[in-house]
């Protein structure tokens, strides 16, 4: 909260601020591999461009790669879904340094990480609702004795670091369970339908907004930890970690980042990102038509704009809203 309010005054703060813009350099948005971040990016490139006449490249990102590029040399200008909770100390004095600005937060109703379990699992046993129930009905996870999958992220993201050290807290290889590294997102979501659709078993780290857990019902499996932030920033999230304990997620830091540098040459763009941002029912909605359609994250912008006018129109100015429609019309 203290770096936000630093972030607001130096943006209220600066002669710049709700000004012309300056002349556009040659900006860059990053694309995260994941639907909602890729999604995001292409919405903010195209009002950008043509709302506020800000042409700007996307460039591909993970997590840990485009954090530590952000930190270190101030690219990319604009990282539209970043979880920072991992970096959080370093992005906040980054902050306070003037160097980067909380811009804004993508998801109005925030968001929610953990190890899940589907729903129907639970219900035939209830104890699947805990870790210890887990753990102690391990079996119901395997096939033929073997090691039972716990599906973990990609590598790359945030959460495979955390996802594993937890793994590691709770002692799941010694109740029969094997990590499995998730290659990519798709597969991650993949490994949870195909199991959902067969009503097969399932455990597994996932977030929220997402598709997945917009259209099955999953059960957040209680750690009977409560949650420890200042343990899960200190160990739990980090790589190099070796006694880590038990804690449910924290709710994550989930930021639209900006450099400094950016918000002096296109000062009316603060504005638009302090109040674009969707709830969850409304980036679910969204990700599930990604999912059904197969689209990506440009195909999906255009739709969300097309149809979705209510909601944009109020993150802008009116000539910024009518150079926007204009130009989606021409896109027909």
């Amino acid at each position: 909260m203290k770096t936000f309010i630093l972030s607001l005054i130096f943006i209220l703060g600066s002669p710049l601020s709700w000004g012309s813009d300056r002349e556009c350099e040659n900006f860059t948005i990053a694309d995260m591999n994941w639907n909602s971040a890729s999604f995001i990016a292409h919405v903010d490139q195209f009002i950008l461009e043509h709302g506020f006449g800000c042409p700007a490249s996307l460039v591909p990102g993970n997590t840990q790669a485009t954090g530590k590029e952000l930190l270190n040399e101030g690219k990319p200008d604009v990282v539209p879904e970043l979880w920072i909770h991992a970096m959080s100390e370093a992005f906040d004095q980054a902050v306070v340094n003037n160097q980067l600005l909380y811009a804004g937060e993508p998801f109005s109703d925030g968001a929610i990480e953990g190890f899940w379990v589907p729903e129907y699992m639970v219900k035939q046993q209830p104890e699947l609702a805990t870790i210890s129930g887990v753990i102690k009905h391990a079996a119901l996870f395997s096939s033929n004795g073997a090691k039972a999958p716990f599906y973990g992220c990609p590598e790359g993201w945030n959460c495979h670091i955390s996802s594993k050290n937890l793994f590691k807290a709770l002692k799941l290889e010694d109740a029969n369970f094997e990590f499995v590294t998730a290659a990519s997102g798709a597969e991650l979501m993949s490994s949870l339908q195909q199991a959902y659709e067969k009503q097969q078993p399932w455990f597994g780290y996932y977030w929220s907004p997402t598709a997945v857990l917009g259209q099955y019902k999953m059960r957040l499996v209680d750690f009977e930890s409560g949650i420890d932030k200042q343990e899960f920033k200190r160990c739990t999230s980090q790589p190099e970690c070796t006694d880590t304990k038990v804690t449910m997620y924290p709710s994550p830091e989930i930021k639209t980042v900006i450099t400094t540098h950016f918000a002096r040459t296109l000062p009316r763009s603060v504005k638009y990102f302090a109040r674009r941002g969707w709830s969850d029912a409304q980036m679910n909605e969204i990700l599930a038509w990604m999912e059904e359609n197969q689209a990506d994250g440009e195909a999906a912008m255009e739709y969300f704009l097309k149809n979705h006018g209510p909601i944009w129109r109020r993150w802008l100015d009116g000539p910024a809203a009518r150079s926007v429609k204009k130009a989606l019309k021409d896109l027909q």
